[in-house]
């Protein structure tokens, strides 16, 4: 199968590669600083590339690319263009340094995920304070913020509370409080039409810039499996009544399979089983058509995934 592990271009300035994107700061040619970002098929968990997957790089750019059009109007994003199934040409944005999560559900697998400091005996995290007795899964009464840090390369995640943002000066209060406002109205509409499509929005990140006026836009994606939990709503309950993971459109397989096998922020990665690539390849469609309602149509043009999108940036060269 076709996989995009990374898209180095030369004859695009100023690269830099992140987690999953190749993104190039192009030149300001007087419509404002534009980047590029490309998103290859590598996916990550505990800060850190596990693996690649067939399309996984399509699929998020198209997922995003649905909510980035159904969310506008509670906030703007950067997007400017997307020459390329994989690619984006969005606003140079100065990326607020606090990842916001917004969590509806006692879940996750991470170090900062509210159910592994929950079961570690932590009842008050992020700045709220959770009751004793809730079992794995729980729906919580109501959607909270649970932001971190950004992490950077060598760097992990770190809990942060409303007032220790402010403190360290990460953003204004009124940064705080616009950013407080849009992630939980984002995160409403993202639950309401996921339930139209038969899901559960668990929870979901967002990473927000400011564009030259200090407007803030939402950057990066959004509401993709790979920043986002979703869960089966059909499976939900019989699941949570089991004690059992409900079954999910998300990238818990993988985590929890290496979790399983080695301290994962430590130890070398373990070989990843093919079927589970494939598997997890074919999830990704799965989560896309269901999310959008679309069919998902590989694009095959051109001999591998870096030629066709070497070709559809050509216009971007130097």
């Amino acid at each position: 199968m076709r996989i995009l592990p990374e898209a180095v271009i030369p004859e695009l300035p100023n690269y830099y590669r992140g987690k999953v994107r190749d993104c190039y700061d192009l030149p300001d040619t007087g419509a404002g600083k534009q980047r590029i970002l490309i998103a290859t098929d590598r996916i990550s968990a505990f800060d850190r590339a596990l693996a690649c997957i067939p399309y996984k790089g399509q699929v998020l750019t198209q997922t995003a690319r649905y909510w980035f059009d159904h969310t506008a109007d509670i906030c703007a994003n950067h997007v400017v263009a997307y020459p390329d199934p994989n690619v984006v040409i969005g606003q140079y944005l100065t990326i607020l340094p606090v990842e916001i999560v917004v969590r509806g559900y006692l879940a996750g697998s991470t170090g900062t995920s509210i159910l592994t400091m929950y079961k570690q005996g932590v009842r008050t995290m992020y700045g709220h304070t959770l009751p004793d007795g809730l079992r794995d899964n729980a729906a919580l009464p109501a959607p909270i913020l649970t932001p971190t840090s950004k992490a950077y390369d060598g760097e992990h995640d770190a809990p942060l509370t409303p007032a220790q943002i402010l403190e360290q000066g990460l953003v204004t209060p009124a940064q705080w409080a616009r950013l407080a406002e849009v992630a939980l109205a984002l995160f409403a509409r993202g639950q309401a039409m996921a339930a139209e499509r038969g899901l559960i929005l668990v929870d979901t990140k967002y990473e927000f810039g400011t564009d030259a006026d200090g407007t803030i836009l939402i950057a990066d994606e959004i509401h993709t499996p790979d920043s986002s939990r979703y869960w089966i709503a059909d499976g939900y309950q019989a699941a949570y009544a089991a004690g059992s993971r409900p079954p999910s459109f998300d990238k818990d397989v993988i985590r929890a399979w290496v979790a399983a096998r080695c301290d994962p922020y430590h130890d070398p990665i373990p070989d990843i089983p093919s079927s589970m690539i494939e598997e997890t390849s074919r999830t990704y469609i799965r989560a896309y058509e269901t999310i959008t309602g679309q069919t998902f149509v590989p694009d095959t043009s051109c001999a591998t995934p870096l030629d066709r999108i070497r070709a559809n940036l050509t216009p971007w060269f130097s």
